[in-house]
């Protein structure tokens, strides 16, 4: 279950990282309301203390202004949560 609520999530940052590089900030905020909602599907009891960590910063996303470093970690924790799917 896990894998494919993280796949999913990777994708949503994915779209979230390239709608703020396009500067489309309002196709990027929907997105990332999205990875946000998944995160309540994920079976946390069965998550490493890393992953555990991930979820929590997907959320300090929102918090950061400047538009192109909220790009710039999305793609990372895109990356981060896609080599997580893979490894389940």
């Amino acid at each position: 279950m896990n894998k494919i609520v993280f796949g999913s999530i990777a994708m949503d940052l994915k779209r979230v990282a390239m709608g703020y590089y396009r500067g489309s900030n309002k196709t990027a905020e929907r997105f990332l309301q999205e990875a946000l909602s998944r995160r309540s599907d994920v079976e946390r009891d069965k998550l490493t203390p890393y992953l555990k960590k991930l979820l929590v910063k997907i959320e300090a996303l929102s918090d950061e202004n400047d538009g192109q470093k909220k790009a710039e970690d999305a793609l990372m924790y895109s990356t981060l949560f896609q080599n997580a799917a893979l490894s389940l």
